[in-house]
């Protein structure tokens, strides 16, 4: 520092030197959970908001797209309540039927070599409660790492005795409306876990398969008509070939019986309107049993069902000689015996979609099941409604809104049955005697129908997405008519990725209709997936996924929560890069030693001490009028959701506004001998640091309230601050038009001094000749500025202002600026210097240029590595141009 004892300051700030996330974040958390700033009603008489959190599973840990979609909602709530909002923030998790089924089971095969048979429906429960008290107090730990402002006293979890209550209420309703139903179906079916899986569940996957073409022949010895399957062991279970009823081809063939090979069953020719002419040979088996398609066209025809696995995914007595066998290899040796008949004609190979399961990774079964099913149209109806009414959700993008319209329009029934232990069970009691079903609310010990005690639950869970799918309410107490439900229901916005809009969001939205008569969230917020560096998807198999411990471990929640919020394009997918990450480490890290600069000229400074009516400079006016463009700007956009526009916006004003400019013009002032200015500068800079600490809150909040707590301020804790407001009083165009000609006379005299190598410490003559009367009185008013900061041995200001000769020249807009070379630079010297920085450059420009001429090295190096060399070329390449350029500017001034 130029006019104090750096030592003396530096004591004086009990600010450490460099910022240490790690004992911030631990200190402030404890500072707000021990001090409940998160628990909603702390504000009685003021408007509510309200957000659940979509609740992650207790399979284990958290992972990099939880904190995108985590920290999105900590920001919008964090920002609510610094606006004065009574904000609820409602925390909870998901049992996740089969998910977490099949963590336990794989645990205690691994561990114990036991299946869940071994130990029984009650002792295995006992095992997987067990697991969710772990993950579920380890997801807790990762909430607070990630600084998340969570009202932990309305924790809820899907199984829990309140939400139990409302899943069964739920069932209990439907049911007695004929929108529960049980039947057989063919749902998506996992051999692997024995239970049916819903589509979510299902991850399709790019495999070469094969296309086998078979021959079935007409009973009449007459002909023949030739299908094709990528599955021949499910021919074993075709009931019927289906044609087009006008395709000319087969038009005669209709109703006339063909011999299934192998088995040498009678099945019929059919017609019907589901079959492509185009595709094939027009003719397609029908496997009423293991293909929905066929389902809907067995229903159509009569046709009967026959089932040829069993659940583990064997072939079952139905396939003959085949019983036993696993269904693939079932495959290879039914394969074997068509070559032996002669009717298996040609083999293709095939790329297809194949359906597996995204929890034990096996190929999925569609398989005939006797399962329970919701009727969806009655319910789809009144969501389509609400949303063509107007009354409906709002979409951010709205572009999502027409691919759930589109979803809810052409909805199916759902199958709600899982063949599992963990979960919510099916309250639907059996009669042995008589046979029927009794649906409950409480425990059934008799039979409704006849008053047989021989009763006993239906032994399957609900799909984990029925008791999802009440989240919003079942949270909040609902079927009670509770305070919470009362306050604030319906939430205001849901976070969500755009990968369950069916699934979650379009079921909440759904049964909220139907129970509540209201959405149950305003708005939808809709975000992409968190990919890889390259854009691939996260996955164990590739190796590929982030640890968002692991991030805040190297650099801190702040920096991850900053890199994740604002890289976002609304509804798009984000690439993880660490870069990013650093840079936003590197972000805090520039606004702590800012902040340290400012409590160095703040000491004994109080906020009632800020003052901003006395005479303002013109830095102090610009940077005021810059921080109402930036309230305004963020708040707007806050409102929008895009967060990333909002990052930018901070960005450059923290780092370029204030830090790079204000703070630099500030110290003319701080350290000079006029006391009222020196007063005035530390009442803006005070201010502003505040406020611009407000507004960085929810995006940084463990930085801005440990900075904070050193700021002259008023109140507890940062969380609680005011939102800044516009101040209309603070606008100030002039100031803004005049800071903007100083930086540019700074910045252009400092691009020349780069462009010779004169550095700031070498002092220069400066000539600037203005436009104008008014651009002349603004540059002597700001003299002070233009010396300090181009480091200026004389300056000349004058409208006539000749040019003079061997001199470096740039124009501003309203002025020229002349920077004469004679004793700054010795001409000749810096064109030799600059000629061998040229011969560097040509030689480089050259050698990539052989190495992308080579066919060989652009044929076999990897893509990137090819890429990287075209971007050295292109930078050589302006480089070259520049130094170019350089070496004739100063040729012509010899």
């Amino acid at each position: 520092m130029e006019l104090n004892d750096q030592a003396k300051q530096d004591q004086a700030v009990s600010m450490p030197t460099t910022y240490n996330p790690h004992d911030a974040e631990a200190k402030w958390y404890k500072f707000w959970m021990d001090n409940e700033f998160f628990t909603a009603g702390r504000r009685k008489d003021a408007p509510k908001y309200s957000v659940v959190i979509p609740p992650p599973n207790v399979t284990g840990m958290l992972h990099i797209g939880h904190a995108l979609d985590f920290t999105l909602q900590d920001i919008l709530v964090r920002m609510k309540r610094m606006q004065g909002y009574d904000t609820l923030w409602l925390p909870g998790t998901d049992h996740a039927g089969i998910a977490t089924q099949t963590r336990v089971e794989q645990k205690l095969r691994e561990e114990q070599g036991l299946s869940r048979y071994d130990l029984g429906r009650e002792k295995f429960l006992e095992q997987v409660w067990a697991w969710k008290e772990q993950y579920a107090d380890t997801i807790r730990q990762q909430w607070a790492k990630m600084g998340l402002s969570l009202d932990y006293s309305r924790e809820r979890f899907t199984l829990d005795e309140g939400l139990s209550r409302a899943v069964r209420e739920v069932f209990v309703r439907l049911y007695e409306k004929g929108l529960i139903y049980r039947g057989k179906y063919i749902i998506n079916w996992d051999p692997a876990a024995r239970t049916a899986l819903s589509d979510i569940e299902v991850e399709y996957k790019e495999v070469q398969g094969r296309l086998y073409h078979l021959e079935y022949p007409l009973k009449d010895g007459s002909g023949k008509i030739t299908v094709a399957t990528t599955r021949p062991e499910t021919m074993l279970g075709d009931t019927a070939v289906a044609v087009h009823p006008e395709d000319p081809r087969y038009k005669d063939l209709i109703g006339k019986t063909l011999i299934l090979p192998i088995v040498d069953r009678e099945i019929p020719i059919i017609a019907d309107e589901y079959v492509d002419p185009e595709f094939g040979s027009g003719a397609v088996k029908i496997t009423p049993a293991h293909d929905p398609n066929d389902f809907e066209v067995g229903l159509r025809h009569n046709l009967p069902q026959v089932l040829v696995m069993d659940e583990s995914g064997k072939m079952n007595e139905n396939a003959g000689r085949y019983q036993g066998m696993d269904r693939f290899e079932c495959r290879k040796q039914l394969v074997k015996d068509l070559e032996k008949q002669g009717v298996l004609i040609k083999i293709e190979e095939h790329v297809h979609q194949v359906g597996h399961s995204e929890r034990t990774g096996v190929v999925v079964e569609p398989y005939l099941s006797t399962q329970w099913f919701v009727k969806m149209k009655p319910l789809a109806k009144a969501a389509i409604e609400a949303q063509h009414s107007g009354r409906g959700v709002k979409f951010v993008p709205e572009r999502f809104e027409k691919i759930y319209l589109n979803w809810i329009e052409n909805v199916r029934d759902w199958c709600i049955s899982r063949q599992l232990w963990w979960g919510h069970r099916i309250p639907a009691w059996h009669c042995e005697d008589c046979g029927e079903v009794t649906v409950s609310r409480e425990d059934v010990t008799a039979c409704s129908h006849c008053g047989s005690n021989q009763v006993r639950q239906d032994e399957d869970v609900l799909d984990t997405w029925f008791s999802s799918a009440l989240w919003p309410f079942s949270t909040m107490g609902w079927p009670e008519d509770t305070e919470d439900l009362q306050r604030y229901y319906p939430t205001d916005v849901l976070v969500t990725g755009y990968d369950i809009i069916y699934f979650w969001v379009a079921r909440m939205i759904f049964t909220a209709l139907e129970f509540t008569e209201e959405i149950p969230f305003k708005d939808v917020l809709i975000h992409g997936l968190v990919r890889d560096a390259e854009g691939r998807k996260m996955s164990k198999s590739l190796g590929n996924g982030v640890d968002p411990l692991e991030v805040i471990e190297k650099y801190g929640a702040d920096a991850m929560r900053f890199m994740l919020s604002t890289g976002l394009t609304p509804g798009q997918d984000l690439r993880f890069r660490w870069e990013r990450v650093e840079q936003a480490r590197n972000f805090a890290n520039k606004i702590w030693n800012a902040s340290r600069f400012a409590l160095m000229n703040l000491q004994g400074f109080r906020a009632s001490d800020i003052d901003l009516s006395g005479p303002l400079s013109t830095a102090d006016q610009w940077i005021l009028h810059r921080l109402n463009e930036t309230i305004r700007d963020v708040t707007r956009l806050m409102d929008q959701y895009d967060f990333g526009e909002v990052g930018r916006l901070l960005y450059n004003f923290i780092w370029d506004d204030l830090c790079d400019w204000y703070i630099e013009f500030s110290k003319l002032s701080l350290y000079g001998h006029d006391e009222q200015a020196k007063k005035t500068t530390q009442s803006v800079l005070a201010y502003v640091l505040d406020q611009t600490l407000r507004l960085l809150h929810p995006f940084m909040p463990f930085l801005t309230e440990e900075i904070w707590q050193h700021l002259p301020h008023e109140g507890v804790t940062i969380t609680l601050a005011p939102w800044p407001q516009v101040d209309e009083s603070r606008e100030a165009p002039e100031a803004v038009k005049q800071m903007e000609l100083l930086m540019n006379v700074i910045r252009a005299v400092r691009n020349i001094r780069a462009e010779v190598n004169v550095p700031m410490s070498k002092k220069v003559d400066l000539i600037i000749k203005p436009v104008d009367e008014a651009t002349l009185s603004i540059l002597q008013q700001n003299t002070v500025y233009i010396e300090r900061f181009c480091g200026t041995s004389s300056l000349v200001m004058d409208m006539q202002a000749a040019h003079p000769e061997q001199a470096m020249t740039a124009v501003v807009s309203g002025a020229e600026l002349f920077l004469p070379l004679a004793g700054l630079i010795d001409i000749s010297q810096e064109i030799e210097r600059l000629e061998k920085e040229l011969a560097v450059l040509n030689y480089e420009v050259e050698r990539v240029e052989k190495k992308l001429a080579n066919e060989g090295f652009v044929k076999k190096a990897p893509a990137k590595i090819v890429e990287e060399e075209r971007n050295k070329m292109q930078d050589y390449m302006a480089k070259r141009d520049l130094v170019l350029e350089r070496i004739e500017e100063l040729k012509r001034l010899q």
